[in-house]
């Protein structure tokens, strides 16, 4: 089984910051990809950024400039640093991990950026 943990949502104002954490557990040798996807209400889950294990990042171009995707290998743990949010950046953002090429998904945390 694999487990991940996510912190760090809450409500703030537009301009404002918060950094999200998702650290992953238990049977996770040959976890590769992390990152963090997000689903508003009547929206389809959408990717925000991944960090493969040794590659490069990736981010939505929604977010390019604004977010920072970083991860911390010895702790198994993946940060999304989320700066100058709008309203838009509202959802439930979810954490994600592939473990040998199955995907496994965090329980969620909202974000609410009040204007």
């Amino acid at each position: 089984q694999v487990q991940l943990v996510e912190s760090g949502g809450g409500l703030v104002q537009a301009g404002g910051s918060l950094r999200l954490s998702c650290a992953a557990s238990g049977n996770i040798f040959g976890l590769n990809t992390m990152g963090w996807y997000r689903q508003a209400p009547g929206n389809q889950r959408e990717l925000v950024a991944m960090v493969p294990r040794g590659g490069s990042t990736k981010y939505a171009d929604s977010v390019k400039g604004r977010f920072t995707i970083s991860r911390d290998n010895a702790k198994n743990t993946v940060y999304l640093e989320m700066n100058s949010l709008k309203p838009e950046d509202t959802a439930v953002y979810y954490c994600n991990a592939e473990v040998r090429y199955l995907n496994y998904w965090g329980q969620g945390t909202q974000v609410t950026v009040s204007s």
